[in-house]
């Protein structure tokens, strides 16, 4: 997740919503192999890491990784326009109370990570039997070189993901002209080596996100419900995590069999959202309410502001993007 915050008005958007729509549909790009060719591929120094010569199947998708680099995939990756409200001064981002333009986006490492631990996940099976009902258990023991191997590999990836949002954020930013005021980045779905009574141990946050104190987070909710920009606070009980998002309510094939395309546009209208691209997979409706989501976790992280969608981009169902 990466959000960027803007000197540009509410109003200012909405006056020029044209403009940002057109810059959002040239300067992303979605949809699972998706990626860029010739002059229209970005650069980027996490393509020069020593990493990628780690071996020779890791070697092997630095072109995958270079032709995707700056995309964003299918599923609920995102990138959106929205508004986010600062209900009293945040000393730490130095922003005043008020509201500003913000840009946010949800995308992962693409098809270079998708290899990567669709390739590992097979090695632990292999290495790690286990009985049949445990078989996604299996682990590689880092003690291992193929264990040191993934272990890199991963955090290799996940600094791709950043560069991804990275690249995304400086594009748009430039298109828009505008100055960024503050800006936030965090992983899920991720491992980290931390200490815990004493132990250095590997947490991994499915479905979560790092919530330590003075951690800074973003939890989404979904294409018409808020977002909320959080910082952490530490709670070693919930192993300093938090949700990373309002998560799902219906499974996608469920969401596509009952909510119809009808549906979907009211809900869009009723919530001033503009969506380019996405399937019914991802619908409002499919999703938890976020904010009895929040409510629920707020032991465990405060709120710092509220972002809400008014424009969203996703991978394309079919629909033109025009």
């Amino acid at each position: 997740m990466a959000l960027s915050i803007f000197d540009i008005t509410e109003a200012h958007f909405h006056e020029n919503e044209a403009k940002f729509k057109r810059e959002l549909i040239a300067h992303t790009k979605f949809g699972a192999g998706h990626g860029f060719h010739g002059r229209y591929k970005s650069d980027h120094e996490v393509l020069t890491r020593d990493e990628f010569n780690l071996t020779p199947f890791i070697k092997n998708l630095h072109d995958k990784a270079y032709s995707q680099l700056g995309s964003s995939g299918g599923g609920n990756h995102f990138a959106e326009w929205g508004i986010i409200e600062f209900e009293k001064k945040d000393k730490v981002l130095n922003i005043e109370k008020g509201s500003y333009l913000a840009l946010l986006t949800h995308s992962g490492s693409r098809g270079f990570g998708a290899t990567l631990a669709g390739h590992y996940t097979k090695l632990a099976k292999e290495n790690c039997k286990l009985p049949v009902e445990a078989a996604n258990l299996a682990y590689l023991d880092l003690n291992t070189e193929a264990g040191q191997e993934y272990w890199l590999a991963m955090n290799l990836a996940g600094d791709y993901a950043s560069a991804c949002h990275e690249i995304i954020h400086n594009k748009l930013s430039k298109a828009i002209g505008a100055e960024v005021l503050a800006k936030v980045e965090n992983h899920h779905n991720f491992a980290w080596k931390e200490t815990w009574n004493n132990e250095q141990v590997i947490v991994h946050r499915k479905g979560a996100t790092p919530a330590g104190k003075g951690v800074m987070g973003i939890i989404p909710g979904s294409m018409t419900a808020p977002g909320f920009l959080v910082r952490g606070k530490g709670i070693s009980d919930a192993i300093n995590s938090a949700s990373h998002g309002a998560g799902r309510q219906m499974s996608r094939s469920k969401a596509v069999k009952s909510i119809t395309k009808d549906e979907m546009r009211a809900v869009l209208k009723d919530h001033n959202v503009t969506l380019i691209g996405a399937g019914l997979d991802e619908a409002p409706m499919a999703y938890k309410d976020i904010n009895l989501v929040m409510e629920a976790q707020k032991d465990l992280i405060d709120v710092i502001a509220k972002f809400s969608p008014k424009m969203v981009r996703m991978a394309d169902d079919g629909s033109r993007e025009d």
